[in-house]
């Protein structure tokens, strides 16, 4: 019994372990928005914040043009995510369910775009786009974004695909449903799990991102949030309030957005199976 407790036990205190290793740095991240500034810049750590600030907030918020990088983040991320989920959509579906001349070599071609860093193709991005005159624009953006997302989203998507059984679909097409109802009304109730996870790291990618950004878009009317992180950094050094709490609110909407996610994918699971 006592081997039986140990064993029990180590996992548990693993966990726990690892588990305030994570969150520890998100916890110091929000905690040092709140702090003043005297608090931060303490030699003795202030592991609670006793008098609770604003003003970093304020000072975060108050930078130029801040809500025109919230509504480009927005756009572009929203835009890149609706775009792969609806290209990978049809994707999946062709490659789990129909055979055809180089399926094989499609599905390692995605899985080769997913493996390479997309960082090597971001001068040939630049000098498309500037050859197209579109530079400042969110156009490219969204497209460049889209591809980023396209080939996790549509491998993803094609093992839940798979995972459904071929029975349900032949059943309801021999109800009269067409190959596309039947998709619709039948599948892609079954794909709850899948559209999440995939909408939530397509979401988390686009939403990150930095580098491209910076390449094509100078002009700060086409620039997202990544590039309003930077803009505490001065002559003087960091202002470590206002970049904390710049993080806070940048994190801010992937945290509410995994809870929305995680709190429907048990429903998910079970969307549309198939009574009596």
């Amino acid at each position: 019994m006592r081997r039986s407790l140990v064993g029990r036990l180590w996992p548990n205190i693993t966990a726990v372990v690892l588990f305030a290793g994570f969150v520890f740095p998100v916890y110091w991240m929000f905690a040092t928005a709140f702090k003043p500034t005297g608090d931060i810049i303490s030699e003795d750590p202030v592991w609670f914040p006793t008098d609770v600030t604003l003003e970093h907030f304020r000072t975060a918020t108050g930078v130029d043009h801040f809500w025109t990088f919230v509504t480009n983040s927005l756009v572009v991320t929203v835009l890149a995510v609706v775009f792969s989920l609806v290209i990978a959509l049809a994707g999946s579906f062709a490659l789990a369910r129909m055979r055809f001349r180089g399926r094989r070599g499609f599905v390692i071609g995605f899985m080769l775009a997913q493996m390479a860093p997309w960082e090597v193709m971001i001068i040939a991005m630049y000098m498309i786009v500037r050859d197209a005159s579109m530079l400042n624009s969110l156009v490219p953006l969204t497209l460049f974004y889209t591809m980023m997302i396209l080939p996790f989203t549509l491998l993803t998507l094609r093992g839940f695909v798979a995972a459904v059984p071929k029975e349900l679909e032949e059943a309801a097409m021999v109800d009269g449903c067409s190959r596309l109802t039947a998709f619709r009304r039948v599948i892609l109730p079954l794909l709850g799990p899948g559209l999440m996870s995939t909408s939530l790291f397509g979401f988390i990618t686009a939403w990150n991102e930095f580098a491209l950004v910076l390449v094509l878009n100078k002009e700060a009317q086409a620039q997202t949030l990544p590039l309003w992180l930077s803009s505490f950094q001065t002559v003087f050094g960091n202002d470590w309030g206002a970049t904390m709490a710049a993080s806070s609110l940048f994190a801010l909407p992937i945290l509410i957005l995994f809870v929305f996610l995680q709190r429907r994918a048990v429903s998910g699971l079970t969307a549309g199976a198939v009574k009596g």
